[in-house]
């Protein structure tokens, strides 16, 4: 497989990490995809595609076992 971006053709699966907003917090969702060594691209099929709708729709109906790992602080 060559990379539509870059043309490289060095493109092996990686843990990459999806983030989405969910009211005022962030929901980060780690998935395992091809990423370009290159230029970092990255290939999502259907599959994974559709983890990541269901965990967003979880996510909103309430549905989704979260853990909370920091906090982020604005300034007033």
């Amino acid at each position: 497989m060559k990379c539509v971006v870059c043309h490289g053709d060095q493109i092996e699966k990686q843990d990459v990490s999806e983030e989405f907003a969910a009211g005022k917090d962030i929901v980060c969702f780690s998935v395992r995809v091809p990423v370009c060594r290159t230029c970092g691209e990255r290939y999502y099929d259907r599959r994974t595609m559709r983890l990541l709708e269901e965990m967003e729709q979880k996510v909103r109906e309430g549905n989704a076992q979260l853990r909370e790992v920091g906090k982020v602080l604005a300034c007033a």
